[in-house]
């Protein structure tokens, strides 16, 4: 029961707290494309948690403990270059012209995947919460691990999801705002970029 509580709080207080997942499927949103939007915050997840899960279960003792602070560079770069990328075309082309366009739209995906791929912290998250409870799933049994993984991703997608719709009811309120979700959630996505190099540079 502590370890489902435990993943079911990480989950909820992961797929609540801003990401660049989140900004990406904000904008899938603002172009009214919402089946892309919830790949981007489902299906991108599992395919890269499940990919970290089997290198963190095989692993574990040999992936460097810094390995956070050098992908935060990748991450960075990947996210700045996408997001200057669509601010770009936002200003060649109307809201409806690149609603149309799917250029942008696929895009959005090999950049939200690398986005959190080389996020820092999926990175911590693995190495110091996962991988440890993993560890003590050799010793325990995986059934007693198991109820820690399933209340966070249960937790996590639902909470993320809903998130999004949120911030994207609350920006169909005001019209003005709901014509510039496009722009400030790529905006975001820049500080989330410029947020990764920063840390990658000066953090510890």
């Amino acid at each position: 029961m502590d370890l489902l509580l435990m993943g079911a709080a990480m989950g909820i207080a992961g797929g609540l707290m801003p990401s660049p997942l989140h900004v990406i499927a904000l904008s899938q949103v603002a172009l009214n494309r919402w089946l892309r939007a919830i790949t981007i915050l489902v299906g991108l997840p599992l395919i890269v948690d499940g990919a970290l899960f089997l290198v963190t279960f095989f692993f574990y003792h040999y992936i460097p403990k810094n390995i956070a602070h050098y992908v935060a560079y990748v991450g960075g770069v990947v996210l700045i270059s996408f997001g200057i990328y669509a601010l770009v075309e936002s200003r060649k082309k109307s809201r409806e012209e690149i609603a149309r366009s799917t250029a942008i739209s696929r895009a959005s995906v090999p950049a939200a995947l690398l986005g959190e791929l080389t996020a820092p912290g999926t990175w911590i998250y693995w190495l110091t919460i996962a991988g440890p409870i993993i560890e003590e799933g050799r010793r325990k049994g995986y059934w007693h691990i198991a109820p820690f993984f399933a209340g966070g991703l249960i937790s996590y997608y639902g909470a993320a999801i809903l998130s999004v719709w949120l911030l994207a009811w609350g920006a169909s309120l005001h019209k003005k705002f709901n014509q510039r979700l496009f722009l400030a959630s790529n905006l975001a996505l820049l500080a989330f970029g410029i947020s990764y190099l920063l840390r990658a540079r000066f953090g510890n």
